[in-house]
């Protein structure tokens, strides 16, 4: 356990990426030279004995997506973050620090747990900001109580005098159309047959104004409670930390977008409200929660997915993203793509969420351009270093989804990156290694547990243009899936167009396929993900 302060020299170490010195015994302040850590990326001093300010140096570390500084003796106030729109992540509970947190700057899609356990902290769902009621009350002078008594005085005649004048009834304006907003109820609109003949009042009534007990998840923008309505239909309700992501104009035309997409690997929107109490989003309830859910929580939820089904969740998950990438007009692109954002129905069939608001629920009023959106560990590093995004940014994120379905594994954990593990793997032609032991049990052929680590690679290549397309992705994860048993009566019919299937088995004939998994030189490998790339170009001319 390290004791005593900080030191200073720590912030000439110019190209430090990470530093953690949590669950010490440090005292004293955090030097303000750590504002020199310009390439820093993670910052966790939490659970010290560190006091003072948070450095105003801190603020212009444009590089810092993580930042932990919980059950500290930190002082002031939280204005030094103001300018942190990088930051991904944020834990400032369990300090001393005292003022208003603004709901602005980006603060608003940070959780309030993250500023938990502040007494002197209000506003953004914290205490409400008031006035202090022990101030000292001020002594009037005698003087003053003689020149208050006169004026009232005088008043009072002027009153007298306006009365006895004859005029006309005064008009008053009708003050009804001024009344605050707080006080109009807030209006529910629905998308979706489902929820029709229900208004705000129900919903609020039948999840006791959205008690705790409701609660099923937490996000980075939302907290997330079900609902079942008269019908006996469950809804999810997202409640949104933001209060107006952006103009709220923009944000009702967006969520019109999204009710009007329907397709069966894509979540509906099923209606919205948008008020000064809570900006609600409803949504399809899916029961067995999230792909991540699924794979990486406690053994509650975790659940043993067969290979089969694995399979069925990453081509369905693709024919989502491949439909708003290429089917909807305008295309959308997803901008979060992550296994918290697939979720699974009661036959696991997988369903992309959040598609369509992500830009929304990110971007700060100041509209800058140094924050990134997306989840750490599947954020495309093309992304990260030019700030632009188009849909190859969501294919990089699909092929770290394919890699956590094919290990089981979370895409950061700890010091480990999966993708870095996986290329090191490969480049010794050991990945079948990494493969999670419930696949091995259940999956007859482990070649097609291979040509989908392949296609996971290919997704996540580092040039955006050597990546496929999700239609792409698609049709080779089509090939991949075993269908139904047709009926016995059925007759095969004969090929009608080119077929991505008859050309995987060309290039397997020809022995590219097979000599790839028999081969240990790195050289195959390469060679095999150059031709898995042109079979699928051939397919798309």
């Amino acid at each position: 356990m390290i004791t005593g302060p900080i030191p200073s020299a720590i912030g000439s170490l110019e190209h430090l990426l990470k530093l953690n010195l949590s669950k010490n015994a440090l005292v004293g302040f955090i030097p303000a030279e750590f504002g020199n850590l310009r390439s820093i990326g993670e910052i966790d001093l939490s659970n010290n004995h560190l006091g003072g300010l948070i450095p105003q140096e801190l603020g212009m570390l444009q590089n810092l997506i993580c930042r932990k500084l919980e059950n500290n003796n930190i002082t002031g106030d939280v204005s030094s973050l103001m300018n942190c729109f990088s930051l991904n992540t944020l834990n400032i509970s369990f300090n001393n620090l005292a003022g208003v947190v603004p709901t602005d700057n980006n603060f608003s899609r940070f959780s309030p747990d993250s500023f938990l356990g502040n007494p002197g902290l209000c506003g953004y769902w914290l205490a409400s900001c008031r006035s202090s009621s022990h101030q000292e009350k001020p002594q009037i002078s005698k003087a003053a109580i003689l020149g208050i008594a006169l004026g009232g005085l005088v008043i009072l005649l002027m009153i007298l005098i306006a009365v006895c004048r004859p005029h006309s009834p005064p008009v008053f304006k009708d003050v009804s159309v001024s009344k605050p907003v707080s006080n109009v109820p807030p209006k529910l609109v629905i998308l979706n047959m489902n929820m029709a003949l229900h208004v705000y009042e129900d919903i609020m009534r039948m999840t006791e104004n959205l008690s705790e007990k409701y609660i099923i998840g937490y996000g980075a923008s939302s907290t997330v409670y079900k609902c079942v309505l008269k019908n006996c239909r469950p809804v999810a309700i997202k409640k949104l930390y933001a209060q107006y992501p952006q103009s709220l104009k923009e944000f009702q035309t967006e969520l019109e977008t999204v009710g009007s997409i329907k397709h069966r690997n894509l979540v509906s929107l099923q209606g919205y409200s948008l008020s000064p109490v809570g900006n609600l989003l409803f949504y399809e309830y899916m029961e067995n929660g999230s792909l991540w859910d699924v794979l990486h929580e406690g053994q509650s939820k975790k659940k043993k997915l067969d290979w089969e089904t694995r399979l069925r969740i990453a081509l369905g998950a693709a024919q989502g993203l491949a439909y708003l990438h290429h089917d909807c007009s305008p295309r959308i692109i997803h901008r979060d793509v992550k296994s918290k954002n697939i979720l699974l129905d009661k036959d696991y069939e997988p369903h992309l969420t959040d598609f369509g608001i992500a830009k929304s629920l990110c971007v700060s009023k100041t509209h800058t351009s140094t924050y990134v959106m997306g989840t750490i560990g599947y954020i495309d590093p093309e992304y990260a270093r030019t700030s632009r995004l188009n849909e190859k940014s969501d294919v990089y994120s699909y092929g770290i989804v394919l890699l956590e379905l094919l290990t089981g594994k979370k895409p950061v954990d700890n010091e480990c990156n999966l993708h870095h593990s996986i290329l090191s793997k490969t480049a010794s032609n050991a990945v079948m290694e990494t493969v999670d032991p419930d696949i091995a049990d259940t999956c007859q052929d482990l070649g097609e547990v291979k040509k989908v680590f392949q296609l996971a690679l290919l997704c996540t290549k580092k040039q955006p243009s050597d990546r496929p397309t999700m239609h792409e992705v698609v049709r080779v994860l089509d090939c991949l899936v075993h269908p139904d048993p047709p009926p016995k009566a059925a007759q095969p019919q004969p090929p009608t167009g080119p077929s991505y299937a008859n050309e995987y088995v060309s290039l397997r004939g020809a022995g590219t396929l097979s000599s790839s998994c028999a081969n240990s030189s790195s050289t195959s490998d390469a060679e095999l993900f150059l031709k898995f790339g042109q079979a699928i170009s051939h397919n798309t001319e």
